[in-house]
């Protein structure tokens, strides 16, 4: 056995164990409809979406003989049309993706606390982005900072300039914007270079510390045709979640030796610094409610909230697997 086997297999064991698993329940279930799966996979470091790729021989123990990671650059895109099977974004995203009419289903809450808002030394707060240039590198992240902003009261679309660009963190380090909203391993990194300082941490700070950062999602079609398949993955991809809070450094390591990351120490200090375990916590019809009321305020999305939960979401499974799973 080499090193990648012993890893992947000492994960699956220890997954299984910490976990407090029943064998049983899996196993009473229907075998998947489909044994093929497709995730994605990026060019860049993102170690919070680590249960994705942690759930890869999860994904084989249920059923599941055709694992496919697929290369990413658009991925509420992919997802909504069928390039994708099922995947992990974030909150924002998800809601600008359902205002949009995408073919996408919610299924869970995975974690909270991706994001943080860097500044430069004129931004103590979040009010102080009034009149100034915030880099965003997608929509999802102008979501996540309209929201913020009108949270305290602003109006964003007004009263900040919004600069997104796929750069945006160069932009903040060469000095062209006042602050812009970072994603692993993109604030480690301005810790470490000591660029700006971090106004709000969405692991931390509240009230974004309540709410979900990233969700599970189904397309809508895989999810009609595949309703045990998606339940069987969203097991793995939950109990994979587990595994990234109990041994983070191990997961670190996993993701620096498959190439989904380069930085060992940036990725191990985002493994342990977000709460994985709030899946079990949270209710994610709240996440949804409460970033689609702000982003409606904002003007950034138009369908009413309580219309995107009701067309757009289904949480049976994910609190079948609540009880099914031992905290």
């Amino acid at each position: 056995m080499n090193r990648r086997e012993f890893l992947n297999g000492a994960m699956l064991a220890t997954g299984a164990g910490l976990l407090g698993v029943r064998p049983s329940v899996a196993a009473a279930e229907p075998p998947p409809e489909t044994t093929r799966i497709r995730l994605p996979k990026y060019a860049n470091d993102v170690a919070c979406l680590a249960p994705e790729w942690i759930a890869e021989d999860l994904l084989r123990a249920e059923g599941f003989s055709n694992v496919e990671y697929v290369l990413s650059r658009d991925t509420p895109k992919e997802l909504a049309t069928g390039e994708l099977d099922m995947t992990m974004i974030d909150s924002p995203w998800v809601i600008l993706s359902m205002d949009a009419g995408s073919r996408i289903v919610a299924l869970a809450g995975v974690h909270s606390g991706c994001f943080e808002l860097f500044g430069t030394d004129r931004i103590r707060s979040v009010l102080d982005l009034k009149g100034k240039k915030v880099a965003v590198a997608n929509p999802g992240r102008l979501g996540f900072v309209a929201s913020m902003a009108s949270y305290v009261g602003l109006d964003p679309l007004q009263d900040i300039t919004f600069v997104m660009n796929g750069e945006a963190i160069q932009l903040f380090v060469q000095g062209q914007v006042d602050a812009v909203l970072g994603f692993p391993p993109e604030p480690q990194e301005l810790r470490v270079r000591g660029i700006g300082h971090s106004v709000v941490n969405t692991a931390v700070d509240r009230p974004w510390s309540q709410y979900f950062c990233c969700m599970a999602l189904s397309n809508r079609d895989f999810f009609r045709r595949h309703p045990i398949a998606v339940k069987r993955a969203l097991r793995a991809i939950v109990k994979a979640t587990e595994i990234c809070a109990a041994e983070p450094e191990r997961v670190a390591r996993f993701l620096v030796d498959r190439g989904y990351a380069r930085h060992y120490d940036y990725s191990l200090q985002t493994l342990k610094g977000i709460p994985y375990r709030r899946w079990r916590e949270y209710n994610p019809a709240d996440t949804v409610r409460f970033f689609a009321l702000r982003m409606h305020e904002a003007g950034v999305i138009k369908s009413n909230p309580q219309k995107l939960i009701a067309d757009n979401t289904d949480w049976r499974f994910v609190n079948e697997l609540k009880k099914e799973l031992k905290g």
